[in-house]
């Protein structure tokens, strides 16, 4: 019943041979790993926009992917698409993000760079934990296509069509590791699947208006500044919104080999990410708020790295990371790699609690 431009679960790859499983297809397999893994869980405690705020109603992580996957799989549904490979991706790929949201991603890639590590993205990040980080070290076998998704899932570029690329185990591998030498790699970065560009789409359709949503909870902005043509087109408000995108996306792309909006949409959807950037994302967190995810981040990277090469086993980097870790894992990874992917997997609230330790002693 799927549409000739669909992913078939015949098509599935994996970088690691495994028996076959006779109730769950490749992909709906992925989504189960994960679901069940360790990252995923700390979703509950991750920034989305909004970081230390009082309002138990404000979006964090684990809502966002939850509402990219909704989104993403409505769509693909209508397109004949494989709604397996879209849950899994949609769920999956913001397992790399870090405490505090982009802003402690921007204060970890400064880090990452001085300690010659390369360029940190969210969403490279999300592979390696699938990849290598998962279950102590050995990774989960996850779909080639799946991991494609994720790491090209970046909801932040804009393009009027989204077409799919050819790719092998090995192209995929490239563009990885290139991914941290090359700056505008991750710009270039197109899905080998048009599921790949479903849940890319979708990542900022489930985002731009819940944000505005956020916002106008917390006093940030008032509906009155909201520009009339914005709501003229898309409505005024999160429901209206997202159902004007998924109707046109729907509607300009069924048939098609790749996913577009009409050119009216499309404009309005640059106009009001434009808002957002200015009078939400600008906003949401103040220069002293900025500066003091920076303290915790540089203060606890410190403070690992002297752990480590003092051997301090009582060190919540042993005790809660390290010591769970594959040799494999503990004698090809740097010491910097080490700290960099203990600190992404943190929590806000976890990585707040290890500093405020760390003043203690």
């Amino acid at each position: 019943m799927l549409s000739r431009y669909a992913c078939k679960n015949s098509e599935a790859i994996r970088f690691q041979k495994e028996e076959d499983d006779e109730i769950r297809t490749p992909f709906f397999r992925d989504i189960d790993r994960i679901l069940y893994s360790l990252s995923y869980v700390r979703y509950a405690d991750k920034t989305q926009v909004f970081t230390f705020n009082e309002n138990d109603h404000i979006t964090k992580r684990m809502i966002h992917v939850q509402l990219v996957s909704k989104i993403a799989r409505t769509i693909g549904r209508n397109l004949g698409l494989n709604e397996d490979l879209i849950e899994a991706a949609s769920l999956g790929h913001d397992l790399g993000h870090v405490p505090f949201g982009h802003e402690g991603e921007k204060i970890l890639n400064k880090i990452s760079l001085e300690e010659k590590e390369g360029y940190f993205n969210h969403n490279i990040q999300s592979v390696r934990t699938l990849l290598y980080l998962e279950q102590n070290g050995l990774g989960r076998n996850i779909t080639l296509q799946v991991l494609d998704a994720i790491m090209c899932h970046n909801g932040e570029l804009l393009e009027k069509e989204y077409y799919p690329i050819e790719k092998t185990k090995e192209k995929f591998l490239n563009e990885y590791e290139s991914s941290y030498k090359e700056k505008d790699i991750i710009k270039k970065l197109r899905p080998m699947t048009l599921e790949g560009c479903v849940v890319r789409i979708s990542d900022i359709i489930a985002y731009i208006g819940k944000d505005i949503e956020d916002a106008l909870t917390l006093g940030i902005i008032k509906k009155e500044e909201i520009p009339t043509n914005i709501i003229k087109v898309l409505g005024k408000n999160n429901k209206s919104i997202v159902n004007t995108f998924v109707k046109d996306i729907i509607k300009n792309s069924i048939g098609k080999p790749y996913i577009k909006m009409s050119p009216e949409i499309y404009i309005t959807l640059i106009e009001l990410k434009e808002f957002n950037t200015k009078q939400i994302y600008q906003k949401a967190n103040t220069e002293k708020e900025i500066k003091n995810y920076e303290i915790m981040f540089r203060t606890l990277f410190a403070k690992y790295k002297e752990d480590i090469e003092s051997q301090n086993k009582s060190s919540e980097i042993y005790e809660i990371f390290l010591n769970t870790m594959t040799n494999e894992y503990l004698k090809t990874t740097t010491t910097a790699r080490k700290i960099i992917d203990f600190l992404a997997g943190m929590t806000d609230d976890y990585m707040k609690k290890c500093f405020l330790k760390s003043n203690q002693n």
